[in-house]
């Protein structure tokens, strides 16, 4: 079983910079692929990025290339997203996700653990 706590969000101007740390607990950590996902009001939940079990290959979201990076530090058991030039657009309620595979997926059925949530608001 795997536990997963994010932090980080908050509210922030457009422009701005927030980075978002998830906390994993349980052996598997090292092991598996792991994902970021946001949900905005009214929307479903859609994909941001992806990490392989080693730090790579990572994917992303057309809306959010080369403005956010994922990585994680296994030794540390916690996975990060630096969002940069942020835009009202990226306010959403933003989730941290577990495989229990090595590979990335895009897709929200290839993950089974999952964070509570953190909320990140831009305002313009």
């Amino acid at each position: 079983q795997v536990q997963l706590v994010e932090s980080g969000g908050g509210l922030v101007q457009a422009g701005a910079s927030l980075r978002l740390s998830c906390a994993a607990s349980g052996r598997t950590f090292s092991t598996s692929a792991m994902g970021w996902f946001r949900q905005a009001p009214g929307k479903e939940r859609e994909f941001v990025a992806t990490i392989n079990w080693s730090g790579s290959p990572t994917y992303y979201a057309d809306s959010v290339v080369g403005r956010f990076t994922i990585s994680r530090n296994n030794a540390q058991n916690t996975l990060y997203l630096q969002m940069n030039s942020l835009k009202p657009e990226d306010t959403a309620i933003y989730y941290c996700a577990g495989r229990h595979l090595r590979t990335i997926s895009m897709s929200r059925s290839g993950y089974i653990y999952w964070g509570q949530g953190t909320q990140v608001t831009v305002s313009s």
